[in-house]
């Protein structure tokens, strides 16, 4: 089994003409939390496209589990087990919470994420079983994206703007469950601004700055840097 769910090697990856990512490189071990940060419109989410399949990398390697997926249809990487929360949650509006959890279920050998255990992690979506996805407040429909997500059984769970919007006590229920899937041995790639709350619950980090990794660390080298934070993420 190789020692990274998964890697990142150099990819490249433009829109049209217009060159987004130069050489960015990430690995993920099982059970490790990393994060991607830098300020908006960095290269954030189209790193997350790339190793999605959604927007594709032009150059350099994505390898899931030791095989390369660069180039493959974004169906097929997410069949292969890398489940993705996107920015915006893009949940099924008109769909009641246990069809979105249901819709795009994959059962896996030895998978432990089925209706209830995802409601046993979010309580709330239980109660909002039959509620439709637009009645949903927004802490309720990112619990739900994550949710859907599980309902995957992934290898590695990708979170793109995790805690978005959301009110406080909402943030900490986020982060409180993704502490537990982590402990769980799950992978998870985590983008979001809550800069001590990351520096807290992660791993490692790797900041992007105009599409390029300028820095990457553990944690407490990070809390350390702080002119690294002030310089790459005006903090």
């Amino acid at each position: 089994m190789a020692e990274h769910v998964l890697e990142v090697s150099a990819i490249e990856t433009s829109y049209g003409l217009s060159q987004v990512l130069f050489g960015v490189s990430l690995a993920i071990a099982p059970g490790e939390m990393v994060t991607l940060m830098g300020r908006n419109g960095m290269g954030k989410t189209t790193t997350v496209r790339s190793i999605m399949g959604l927007t594709l990398a032009r150059a350099g390697a994505i390898r899931f589990d030791g095989e390369d997926i660069r180039g493959l249809p974004s169906y097929k990487i997410a069949k292969l087990g890398i489940g993705l929360v996107p920015e915006g949650r893009q949940i099924f509006p008109n769909l009641t919470v246990r069809e979105n959890l249901t819709a795009t279920a994959v059962k896996r050998a030895g998978a432990d994420w089925t209706l209830d255990a995802v409601y046993e992690l979010f309580p709330r979506l239980a109660e909002r079983a039959a509620s439709m996805g637009n009645q949903l407040s927004g802490g309720e429909q990112q619990m739900l994206a994550i949710g859907r997500a599980l309902m995957t059984n992934p290898r590695l769970l990708i979170l793109d703007e995790a805690t978005e919007g959301l009110a406080p006590l909402i943030r900490a229920e986020i982060w409180r469950c993704l502490k537990r899937l982590k402990a769980s041995g799950l992978a998870i790639l985590v983008i979001d601004k809550n800069v001590d709350t990351l520096i807290r619950s992660a791993d490692r980090h790797f900041l992007i700055e105009r599409g390029r990794v300028v820095w990457s660390g553990a944690s407490r080298d990070l809390a350390a840097a702080k002119d690294i934070q002030h310089r790459y993420l005006g903090v």
